[in-house]
């Protein structure tokens, strides 16, 4: 009996029904679009931001190492250690590894070009394979990681023993261009490279010649070393948990240990870095790490808001729809009254029918809001959006929440309408 009169309350007036629906499907449709984008915006943001820069620098430990005399601060063996190359397949095998999304090493030296002196001259990856043991084909390099680098030309090839780079200041002191040849004298050897590209950081690299690292680790005679590494990780914002650990890890009670070592901190991956490769200290960037919280929290914190309002916007909708179809049907609320229904009843009644738009909005939202959140990803960050599979029911709950929210002040007036005013039309 009640399901008959659900089913013939929800098809009298129905425009106002289908009216409710749209309503409810179009909040349904925005929360699913932001749900969408709020799970996945952290990593996506993230990987933008990591094109500007690394936010993790690994030294050897004697690069930390400080002394002072006469009150002048120095550190005595500042570039006299080094890291051994083959250690970088260890930073890739930490608890959060799959966040490293790239890794670059740097050797630093000086080496002499022609009768004008010395340059700098520094030793990295471009785009260097970097086998992993659960992925042979991985490759990694400044191209990955230092979005910001702009090469007018081509970059060199990782492999090649006579390909490099030239920065734009050196370029214009040198007169170098795309094409010139030059002889990098070293400390320990010699090496010709082919200018295949003029680069511009803004930063030091444009004073410097930017070779691949097996050419700088020839004419410094050091094979197999490097002294320092960029890391770019995908990580989540500090807060005071990580902030806490940063000031002493020891002041850390087991459970915040864990918590914080299980959390993708920049600080957390920094340390796990620390105890994979040996005597080595990783330091996070914290410009670069703390400008991607802030904006990735401003982000988020935006989407929770838009998210409110468009769930009060549809149950005022809602609310708005419910209270002319109760003004419409006073009579036959006046007679369920007169024959014996009790409020509750008739509230139940009501309820169930929003709870019918919820379902039924919310299904449809969910699939228009699943393609609009598949559009911002492929037009804001260039690949699709992952669709968490708690999404769909999350986003259906909110919808019939919308509803409910929507029918609370219209069951109200329903207590108030007395069955002897509306069936003798004072109502």
């Amino acid at each position: 009996m009640f399901f008959r009169l659900l089913r013939q309350s929800f098809l009298a007036g129905r425009r106002r029904k289908v009216l409710a629906v749209v309503t409810v499907s179009l909040a349904a449709a925005l929360i699913t679009t932001l749900f969408d984008l709020s799970v996945d915006v952290g990593d996506k943001m993230a990987r933008e931001m990591k094109s500007y820069g690394s936010n993790i620098h690994v030294v050897p430990k004697s690069e930390v190492v400080h002394a002072g005399v006469d009150g002048v601060g120095y550190n005595p063996l500042s570039g006299r250690d080094f890291l051994d190359e083959k250690s970088l397949v260890d930073i890739k095998e930490i608890f959060w590894r799959n966040n490293i999304t790239g890794i670059a090493p740097f050797l630093k030296t000086t080496a002499t070009i022609g009768p004008r002196g010395a340059v700098p001259v520094i030793g990295t990856y471009f785009n260097h394979p970097l086998p992993l043991p659960d992925d042979e084909n991985y490759r990694t390099g400044v191209t990955l990681i230092n979005g910001y680098w702009n090469v007018t030309g081509r970059w060199p090839r990782d492999d090649a023993s006579d390909e490099a780079l030239a920065g734009i200041a050196v370029a214009e002191e040198r007169g170098l261009s795309v094409g010139s040849r030059v002889t990098l004298q070293g400390t320990a050897g010699a090496a010709t490279v082919v200018i295949t590209g003029i680069l511009s950081t803004g930063t030091d690299e444009d004073g410097a010649i930017v070779a691949p690292l097996a050419i700088v680790q020839t004419i410094t005679g050091l094979a197999g070393k490097v002294q320092s590494v960029e890391v770019a990780a995908l990580t989540v914002p500090e807060n005071e948990l990580s902030r806490k650990a940063g000031r002493d890890k020891e002041a850390l009670t087991p459970m915040e240990y864990d918590l914080w070592y299980c959390t993708a901190y920049v600080s957390t991956i920094a340390h796990q870095i620390e105890e994979a490769v040996v005597n080595v200290s990783a330091r996070p960037v914290w410009q670069v790490a703390s400008g991607q919280g802030v904006v990735i929290g401003k982000i988020q914190f935006l989407m929770l808001v838009v998210t409110i309002a468009a769930f009060l916007s549809a149950a005022v909708g809602v609310s708005s729809l419910m209270n002319t179809t109760i003004t419409e049907r006073a009579k036959e609320i006046g007679l369920m009254k007169a024959l014996g229904a009790a409020d509750w009843e008739i509230f139940l009644l009501f309820l169930s029918e929003a709870t019918v738009i919820g379902l039924i909005g919310g299904l449809v939202g969910s699939a228009v809001g699943s393609g609009l959140s598949q559009l911002v990803g492929l037009t804001v960050f260039g690949s699709v959006v992952a669709i968490p599979w708690i999404g769909l029911p999350v986003v259906i709950v909110t919808a019939v929440f919308i509803a409910l929210a929507g029918s609370i002040v219209p069951c109200r007036a329903i207590a108030r309408l007395l069955p002897v005013e509306v069936l003798y039309g004072r109502h």
